[in-house]
């Protein structure tokens, strides 16, 4: 028996009734309970989890606008639960399926309302996940409280958690910056309710009471998921998740016991276009660019010594020096220590702080090292 023959003989076999990682259903939205569901899949076979449970509202009769229309509010029967007992149980059941077939980088999303997430972020903990942020989905048009009796409910959390503390995950930290005008994406996100064209009818009347919308789950993905990774969403509803996923490049599978719902998602992705493959191509952390010195970009003859830099506001000035340094007055050295030491600055990252007329523009810096990397790929 060759080395090759052993190791194969020594893969565990699949669990009795678990489909082989080879067989997940991709690009499928699974029938039924989605508990049962997702015991069909594999162990550590899904990148990323998106959970949108029923938020058991415990609403108490109909709800009316002052103008005496109803409120098209969730009502449906697959958000009734007898008791708070009945919920807690339903949703450690979901859960623990969830951490099952999540791989050890997996992660999880649960998005509710007050109704419900304080209760299942509990069960997430519980279950051994790792929270590292809650997000406040900030609603721009939310619904009016038209009782007057609380405040406009305009926003709803959601938690993100890794499979334990010590647990890798992916964080997309560079496409975040970028996504947000430069600036460090924070923990509340403005985005509007889904309406519009977006929002999917059925003889003139919504399709889901609480479809997502896809600015959520495009944030979502595009933070926490690469290319080819695969999506579960255990809710599937109306299919934003798949949808949203086929146009990002990602693999997805849903759960959704409706069958109305599962054939208005199914018609929404088949329309789906994914993004070309130049589109899909987020911006590199930091950590993940490749390190270039000063120097190099100057020897490539993209920036001639004698060249000026200057800051911004163009309080500084510094000249290019053959060797790769740049002298401001009687200081010199690299673009990082003199930018740090004219600011009176503990750090200082040169690339940005320095910036230079080029094509007739004015640039940071940054931009010959990107042409730099990427004459150096071509």
């Amino acid at each position: 028996m060759n080395q090759v023959t052993k190791l194969r003989a020594a893969a565990p076999a699949p669990a009795p009734g678990r489909a082989p990682k080879a067989e997940l259903p991709l690009g499928r939205i699974l029938p039924g309970d989605c508990v049962a569901a997702m015991r069909s899949l594999p162990d550590a076979s899904v990148d990323l989890v998106f959970a949108d449970p029923p938020y058991n509202l415990q609403l108490g009769g109909d709800l009316n606008r002052p103008d005496g229309s109803h409120v098209d509010a969730v009502t449906d029967h697959w958000d009734h639960f007898d008791s708070f007992a009945a919920y807690d149980k339903f949703t450690r059941e979901w859960l623990g399926e969830c951490r099952r077939v999540l791989k050890p980088d997996g992660a999880l999303w649960v998005i509710g309302s007050y109704h419900n997430i304080y209760r299942v972020g509990a069960i997430v903990q519980d279950l051994g996940f790792w929270l590292l942020n809650d997000i406040v989905w900030r609603k721009s048009n939310p619904m009016p409280n038209f009782r007057g009796t609380r405040f406009t409910n305009a926003h709803e959390t959601l938690l993100w958690a890794s499979m334990g503390e010590k647990a890798r995950y992916h964080f997309n930290y560079r496409a975040m910056k970028t996504l947000n005008d430069e600036l460090q994406m924070r923990s509340d996100w403005m985005i509007p309710i889904c309406g519009g064209q977006e929002r999917l009818k059925e003889n003139g009347t919504k399709a889901h009471p609480t479809q997502k919308p896809e600015a959520l789950l495009y944030r979502v993905l595009l933070a926490t998921t690469e290319r080819g990774d695969v999506v579960l969403d255990p809710f599937f509803g109306t299919g934003t998740t798949g949808a949203v996923a086929k146009r990002l490049g990602r693999q997805w599978i849903g759960c959704e016991r409706e069958e109305d719902y599962r054939r208005v998602a199914l018609k929404r992705i088949e329309k789906e276009l994914p993004l070309d493959e130049s589109a899909l191509a987020t911006m590199q952390s930091r950590k993940e660019q490749p390190r270039v010195a000063f120097g190099s970009v100057v020897a490539a003859g993209l920036l001639p010594p004698g060249s000026e830099l200057f800051d911004k506001q163009r309080r500084w000035c510094a000249s290019v020096r053959a060797d790769g340094s740049i002298a401001s007055g009687k200081l010199f050295g690299s673009i990082h220590h003199v930018g740090k030491t004219l600011q009176g600055a503990p750090s200082c990252n040169g690339w940005a702080f320095w910036h230079l007329e080029h094509g007739g523009e004015v640039k940071p810096l940054d931009a010959l090292r990107q042409i730099y990397l990427l004459a150096v790929e071509d």
